[in-house]
């Protein structure tokens, strides 16, 4: 098993997601830079955080127009594992490859904590462990998720919204929710549920040290589906 970790110039968490998958999941991952054309060779593809092209335009606007996001669009029609972490959650909805948007958050200012999670959608493989909340950091301007009532419709009908912001008691609240997300919506899932964009961080919460090892269960998943 090989896993891909996108490099996009400005991407600043793709070193965090290679340490994470090679030396806490002990799977062999190499980065893969943004003008390849080809994912060849790999069971499963990580899109990092950062701000890719410094966020000119809109957030991930810019790269996903790079040459390896057809690849990955090919990828995942493929039924392939994507994740997409913070700004590579943007990118994927700015490919199309996800739906909705992530605009500003709501207070307009730049958060960075620890937040609640609870994992909706208790049938994906991705949710190794959905009988406890976890806890992750996350670290956005731009991290509301936004989509229109048609598209929220279908997320929900489709058991598509894989992660809520909650309280610690589980309850999804206005103030548990750190960017204003519809919904309190923290990430979803394509209609194949092989592609998660999810805005917190899992690959910073992989060891005891970074203060949560709760992002493993969502890696974890990333994992199993890429041994497929």
């Amino acid at each position: 098993m090989k896993i891909a970790v996108i490099r996009f110039p400005g991407a600043n968490c793709d070193q965090d997601a290679l340490f994470a998958l090679t030396d806490v999941l002990r799977v062999e991952a190499e980065y893969v830079w943004h003008e390849s054309s080809s994912l060849d060779g790999f069971d499963g593809a990580f899109l990092p955080g950062g701000f890719s092209y410094g966020d000119y335009l809109r957030c991930g606007a810019m790269a996903a127009r790079a040459p390896i996001m057809s690849a990955v669009k090919e990828f995942a029609d493929c039924g392939k594992p994507v994740i997409g972490v913070c700004n590579g959650f943007q990118v994927l909805c700015e490919a199309g490859i996800l739906p909705g948007a992530l605009l500003k958050n709501a207070s307009e200012r730049f958060v960075c904590r620890h937040i609640f999670l609870r994992a909706d959608d208790r049938t994906s493989i991705w949710n190794c462990d959905v009988d406890r909340l976890l806890k992750l950091p996350v670290a956005h301007g731009e991290g509301r998720y936004f989509c229109d009532e048609p598209t929220l419709a279908i997320l929900e009908e489709q058991n598509r919204v894989a992660f809520r912001y909650v309280n610690k008691f589980g309850d999804p609240t206005e103030e548990s929710n750190p960017n204003g997300s519809i919904s309190n919506i923290a990430g979803i899932l394509n209609e194949k549920k092989n592609v998660l964009g999810i805005m917190p961080h899992p690959e910073r919460a992989s060891r005891k040290m970074l203060g949560s090892e709760d992002g493993l269960t969502i890696l974890n998943g990333f994992k199993v589906l890429a041994l497929r």
